[in-house]
């Protein structure tokens, strides 16, 4: 059975290396970080698991447990891990990518031919994964220069640590320089086991992890990295069309045969899963971490994104939608420190002066026709006089008591004298 499993895994290795494009190794070499050798403490591990520093590798990324893993073909064709890492930083919750400046570190099965490494990246060393692939453009999915590289920072890529990507891509070049054309990258959002899939059972992408599942399944029972093609908008894995067809990644999928032994270990494997995911959506589990709202939730992101580039100031986190569709924002606002927030922030600053120039003026000049308006109704209303011909008016209590001098002064002394004449 596992002798027949395995020919078919290697028909199915076949196929997925036929009429590959993308470079030559050569254009993995540049300087000594891209030239640095493996450690000889991993060369040892691969000789005892029998194999070559040369042979193939494939990639696996986990989201959740913030891994990335890296596993070599062996002399008998299956594949081992070999090294295992942890993720660095990773950017965006679970969940695909859906559009540019959504900062979501894809999900889905991504292939690296020669040309997509870098040796020369300002991020130490990188190489592109391949979004969007034929899955992502079927689906309207955009983006660009999504990465795995070193530098510890992220947005939207997968960053290891410089001494971590040194070794990762040691992999990669010594598999092109040993013959492989490309290898494969697998990224999930998390181990795909019947207990995480319970967890996430009411998750708005399920439906999509499932798919995925079918993908990580058939590389958990051959241990080959599965072929992948996609038709009606959706993967299919390991999947050969009938002569004369072909797979279309908007058409409706052809008619199509698998190998018997792996659709039979599928089937197999598929009876245990169901059996476990139902004790599992039974039991108290961690509960899930937050993931993606769909497009919505990345159109959101997206544009403060746009602003954040821009330099405008911004929520210092993006903005998250919950599954009820409210939207949380950061209440600390700040600016991207960069030749254009500098720029922005000059931009702000002097549109800030301008503003309050405008208001001074204005108070000023408010100040200025309330000052004409009182002269002018002082005009119009003048005081009345307080001593009329032949007769002395009573003065006010006020008056009495108005310090002397002027009018009111001589008015306080000529009541002062009538008093002294009567006696009182």
């Amino acid at each position: 059975m596992i002798a027949r499993l395995l020919r078919a895994g290697l028909l199915i290795a076949a196929f997925a290396l036929a009429g590959c494009t993308g470079g030559t190794f050569e254009d993995v070499a540049g300087g000594a970080k891209a030239e640095k050798p493996l450690p000889e403490k991993i060369l040892t591990a691969m000789k005892a698991k029998g194999m070559t520093r040369t042979s193939p590798v494939m990639a696996r990324i986990f989201k959740e447990e913030g891994k990335l893993e890296i596993w070599k073909q062996k002399t008998n064709g299956r594949y081992d891990l070999i090294a295992s890492y942890d993720i660095c930083k990773w950017s965006g919750e679970l969940g695909p990518k859906y559009i540019e400046g959504d900062r979501q570190a894809p999900e889905g099965f991504y292939t690296v031919r020669p040309a997509q490494m870098n040796p020369k990246s300002s991020y130490h060393l990188a190489f592109n994964i391949g979004f969007p692939n034929a899955y992502d453009r079927a689906n309207g999915r955009t983006g660009a220069n999504l990465m795995v590289h070193g530098a510890c920072s992220s947005s939207g890529c997968y960053s290891m640590t410089d001494a971590q990507i040194e070794q990762i891509y040691a992999f990669g070049r010594d598999a092109f320089r040993g013959g492989q054309t490309e290898f494969q990258i697998q990224a999930f959002p998390f181990r795909m086991t019947a207990a995480n899939m319970a967890r996430y059972r009411n998750d708005p992408n399920f439906e999509f992890w499932k798919m995925l599942k079918e993908g990580y399944d058939q590389f958990e029972i051959t241990k080959v990295p599965p072929k992948v093609d996609v038709c009606e908008k959706r993967y299919v894995f390991n999947r050969v069309p009938e002569a004369g067809a072909s797979f279309n990644a908007t058409a409706a999928c052809p008619p199509s045969t698998q190998p018997e032994t792996v659709a039979s270990a599928y089937q197999s494997y598929q009876s245990t899963y169901e059996a476990a995911f139902a004790a599992a959506v039974a039991k108290t589990t961690p509960p899930p971490k937050p993931s993606i709202v769909g497009l919505k939730e990345a159109s959101i992101v997206s544009e403060w994104t746009k602003k954040r580039a821009k330099g405008e100031r911004v929520p210092v986190d993006p903005p998250a939608m919950e599954p009820d569709g409210t939207v949380t924002v950061s209440s600390r606002m700040g600016r991207i420190d960069s030749p254009e927030g500098k720029r922005q922030a000059a931009i702000d600053a002097a549109e800030a002066e301008k503003k309050k120039a405008e208001e001074q003026k204005k108070a000023l000049a408010l100040a200025e026709q309330q000052q004409k308006e009182a002269a002018e109704l002082a005009k119009s209303n003048p005081p009345e006089a307080v001593v009329s011909t032949g007769t002395v008016s009573a003065p006010t209590e006020a008056a009495a008591d108005a310090p002397a001098g002027g009018a009111l002064g001589l008015f306080g002394t000529a009541r002062k004298k009538i008093g002294n004449i009567f006696g009182s």
